[in-house]
């Protein structure tokens, strides 16, 4: 079996080295004996997103967020498409926000989103940055997820999405729920850099099962020997929270 993942605006949105994302996607797929093919979309590309599995987009500095959303807005319709097909799509800080309603900065200018996640963002005047500690249900399992935020932007879920997770340190979304990212169908949207999907290869698994799934209902992923990530994962935990 084949999975084709696409990463958007990797010229653009790669403030923390998030194309690490994309690379662990591809090792933990090549690993199980799946073929990859990794796609770089920008500017002046129009593929059909819907005849990807996943899509991955990061974050950016706040010009490059400006002509991401700009052109964002040219593949509404691709987007939509490739959602109303099942494609997996993860989208981390900047790239999580501008798949909402809009984004308000401080100064109170408000700047539209795609509106695929009923979120909206709110420009704060202080930044939240440190390690996140979170705890996300994996296949009806509670597992740890750890990663790093540093955005200034307070993000609120409506009605139409859940939290992806429930934070036990850092600030999440915005600092005043304990909420950390967002889950709406096959949407995933997190402020977690680290990138995110190399501290938790869980799920890694969990994205690829769930894209594949869109044309094999009974696809499962092999089990790898994941014991030196595991270790690795407990070691943060304990310095980050059993030693606070």
């Amino acid at each position: 079996m084949q999975l084709s993942i696409a990463h958007l605006y990797p010229d653009l949105l790669d403030l923390y080295s998030d194309r690490g994302n994309v690379i662990i996607l591809q090792k933990r797929a090549e690993w199980r004996g799946l073929r990859v093919t990794v796609d770089e979309v920008t500017v002046g590309h129009e593929p059909d997103l819907s005849s990807y599995d996943i899509l991955v987009m990061g974050g950016g500095m706040d010009r490059e967020q400006g002509i991401v959303a700009e052109d964002l807005q040219k593949r509404r319709q691709n987007l939509e498409k490739a959602v109303a097909k099942g494609t997996v799509i993860l989208a981390v800080c900047g790239g999580y926000q501008l798949l909402g309603n809009y984004f308000e900065t401080s100064g109170g200018q408000r700047i539209p989103g795609l509106g695929l996640l009923d979120i909206h963002t709110v420009g704060a005047k202080e930044r939240m940055v440190g390690n996140v500690v979170a705890e996300m249900e994996i296949d009806g399992v509670k597992t740890n997820v750890i990663g790093y935020e540093n955005h200034s932007g307070k993000t609120y879920l409506g009605a139409q999405v859940q939290p992806m997770m429930k934070v036990i340190k850092g600030y999440g979304n915005s600092g005043e729920d304990a909420f950390e990212g967002v889950r709406q169908g096959s949407i995933f949207g997190t402020y977690l850099h680290g990138p995110l999907l190399a501290k938790n290869p869980a799920l890694a698994d969990h994205l690829i099962t769930l894209a594949l799934r869109r044309r094999d209902l009974s696809f499962t992923l092999d089990r790898i020997d994941d014991q030196l990530e595991a270790r690795t994962q407990q070691k943060l935990y304990k310095r980050l929270v059993e030693s606070r």
